[in-house]
């Protein structure tokens, strides 16, 4: 898939750096950037308090700022000469993830930078509609490594299940263009419905016939999650991107148990492309 339209979902309070790391990602692949201004509206805290003057002027002050801020965004796009749009809501938490997934479907990417990857309430909502509602690929910008759509490395984490499969097809285009990429799998069954007599095989050959430059890493976890093994590899070959799929098992599970998706979520430092 070409990225031509890129969508970055920002916060209120901490949209500055992630707009830029949106900003930069475009002007990297000459894309269309679109900006999703999100203000959740406080939540009242007692069961009269929505009819309290006091709650329904901070409303109005949320409002207020939201407005200034998107006339900021603007301005300050502009002066880039970069294709962009911005557009706002101001929601109910409850409604957010609906809103945004109704944007998602206008855009090739969803940019969730670094101060969306730390605000959990955002973050949550944003997988939720971006990912699941409108299933279009998330790319996390976690703090700690710049993030780019160039990458000379790349690490497919590959588990031979759809949701990773769908992150193939997102990435290909990027997998192209880069100068290796690696599939990673940790602890693979050798079983005719997983990997096959020999895993890893199969993908590899589907990634060459498009020109990639692959190679197939077998991991041992050796006690360790899945997500450490993974982050440690990505280390270890350089790379500049993990792409995989996200939420093999349901999202209930994962967010009440745990899981490598969100284990990943939460930990990597790395750049990551997820699909669903």
């Amino acid at each position: 898939m070409s990225f031509r339209t890129i969508l970055s979902v920002v916060g209120m309070s901490q949209g500055d750096r992630d707009v830029q790391v949106a900003t930069d990602l475009c002007s990297e692949v000459g894309a269309h950037l679109s900006v999703f201004l999100v203000a959740m509206a406080p939540p009242p805290t007692g069961r009269y308090e929505t009819l309290a003057p006091a709650w329904l002027e901070h409303r109005d002050r949320c409002r207020q700022e939201l407005t200034e801020k998107v006339e900021q965004l603007r301005n300050r796009l502009a002066s880039i000469g970069l294709s962009f749009d911005v557009e706002s809501i101001f929601s109910d938490f409850a409604g957010v993830g609906y809103d945004i997934g109704e944007r998602a479907l206008y855009a090739d990417l969803i940019v969730v930078g670094p101060a969306a990857c730390e605000d959990e309430d955002l973050k949550r909502q944003i997988v939720a509609g971006g990912l699941f509602q409108a299933g279009r690929p998330l790319l996390f910008c976690a703090p700690g490594k710049t993030a780019t759509l160039k990458p000379k490395t790349v690490l497919l984490a590959w588990d031979s299940r759809p949701q990773a499969a769908r992150a193939v097809r997102d990435a290909l285009e990027i997998m192209k263009a880069a100068g290796s990429v690696h599939v990673a799998m940790v602890d693979p069954a050798s079983v005719p419905r997983a990997s096959g007599d020999e895993p890893g095989a199969d993908v590899a050959v589907y990634l060459a016939r498009h020109g990639i430059r692959v190679t197939v890493d077998i991991l041992p976890s050796t006690g360790r999650s899945v997500a450490a093994v993974l982050q440690k590899h990505a280390l270890e070959i350089g790379a500049d991107l993990i792409v995989m799929g996200a939420y093999g098992h349901s999202r209930l599970r994962e967010f009440m148990f745990g899981g490598t998706t969100r284990a990943m979520l939460d930990e990597t430092s790395f750049p990551v492309l997820m699909a669903h």
